[in-house]
């Protein structure tokens, strides 16, 4: 039955929970222990090798934190790894990439009006291209560039505005973003995997040795965690952007997203400082707003397919699956007198300027492509069209149900 589309979404919001939740351990861990790192003070009365301490106050009582610039003289006999926060984001992040953008790719992933390609070159695209990334950022950090943190970390800006320029060429707005936030995430999970918890396990084997670990071990592993520190704000973003049509669906959106980066750089250094000295450098506020300013001036640029290059462009084989369907004048009417007058090109209703998610349903082509979202939006469930804009009788959403199911029971 064509309901496997509602167990399909809810087995989509059950991974996207699932991501959400390791995502706030993974980053709440990495900004903990960031802040902390900048916090620690120094103590004559410290044991031997140790770089600083800090005290907290939390829950009720105190702790007494003591860190070891390289390692103590002993292994540990309770030791904690923290490391399952990214490894169980980055993979529940992946699996709902596969879900949405994969298994959904003809409406999600593949924009006709960019690339005209085959839902299996996109996908090739979609999973080749986050491995690009880590392997030319670990190449610069192993080179000699890693004496020079400011041009590395410059390069690296610029490999990303690359991959927002191109992703922009390819995929649909949201897609784009989405992508260009799996690509750095993906940069910072592998930091965790290659190179952070490896150096971390061979410090614990010289220690259960009985050897003296070297500390370039570590200063490699701080290293790789201070870069996924400024890169954490940015990829939040972009993993939000896909509800607001302003970031993914205007024609600089790739700029966008570039400056969004400069952002989380200029955030977290105010942060970074303060948690050192005690006080941040409010300018980088100044930046952060004007940064800000320039991207929703950015995102005024009116531009994109208009309802007359709609009207005139070929349906897809996905489009035409369902313009063909018995019922779909029925339905293109229903969707037409319910939710065109907002989700339009130049939507109509009220004060409203951009169609939500830039979501259009004006012509066959455009109510075609979102059958599935039509069927579980306004269809099955009455999350639309909103009660407080239009009322629509039970009739109309079974004319809804009954075309798109006339597809899917073929």
């Amino acid at each position: 039955m064509y309901d496997l589309a509602v167990m399909w979404e809810w087995i989509a919001f059950s991974v996207r929970w699932l991501h959400v939740i390791t995502a706030m351990a993974w980053i709440g861990a990495s900004f903990y222990f960031i802040a902390l790192d900048l916090m620690l003070k120094p103590n004559p009365a410290l044991p031997d090798g140790a770089y600083g301490e800090e005290w907290e106050v939390h829950g009720g009582g105190f702790y007494h934190t003591v860190k070891y610039l390289v390692a103590p003289a002993r292994m540990p006999e309770h030791l904690t790894w923290h490391k399952w926060q990214s490894y169980t984001t980055w993979l529940s992040g992946a699996a709902l990439l596969m879900i949405i953008y994969w298994v959904g790719g003809e409406l999600f992933l593949l924009d006709p009006t960019k690339a005209d390609l085959a839902l299996w070159q996109g996908i090739l695209i979609s999973g080749g291209s986050l491995t690009i990334g880590w392997l030319l950022y670990d190449q610069m950090c192993k080179s000699k560039l890693s004496d020079h943190p400011t041009v590395l970390m410059l390069l690296l800006f610029l490999i990303l505005v690359i991959m927002s320029w191109g992703y922009n060429q390819i995929f649909t707005g949201r897609a784009a973003l989405l992508h260009l936030g799996a690509f750095t995430a993906t940069i910072m999970t592998a930091n965790v995997f290659f190179q952070i918890m490896p150096n971390q396990r061979i410090v614990v084997e010289d220690l259960k040795a009985g050897r003296t670990p070297d500390a370039k071990y570590g200063k490699i592993a701080k290293v790789r965690s201070t870069h996924n520190n400024y890169l954490t704000l940015p990829v939040v973003f972009l993993m939000l952007s896909n509800h607001y049509p302003l970031a993914f669906g205007t024609e600089y959106s790739w700029i966008i997203a570039s400056l969004i980066f400069l952002t989380g750089v200029t955030i977290r250094h105010y942060f970074n400082t303060m948690h050192a000295t005690g006080k941040g450098p409010h300018w980088t506020w100044a930046v952060t707003v004007l940064l800000m300013v320039v991207i929703a001036w950015l995102s005024s640029v009116r531009n994109g397919e208009t309802w007359e290059d709609a009207e005139a462009r070929e349906l897809t084989p996905y489009e035409q699956k369902y313009a063909s369907a018995a019922g779909f004048e029925e339905a293109y009417d229903t969707v037409l007198g319910n939710c065109s007058m907002c989700h339009a090109r130049e939507p109509v209703y009220g004060t409203m300027k951009w169609a939500p998610k830039k979501v259009y349903l004006e012509t066959p082509g455009d109510v075609a492509r979102q059958a599935d979202q039509i069927y579980l939006q306004a269809g099955i469930s009455h999350a639309m069209p909103p009660p407080s804009a239009v009322q629509m009788d039970e009739d109309a959403r079974q004319t809804i149900i009954a075309w798109v199911r006339e597809v899917r029971d073929q």
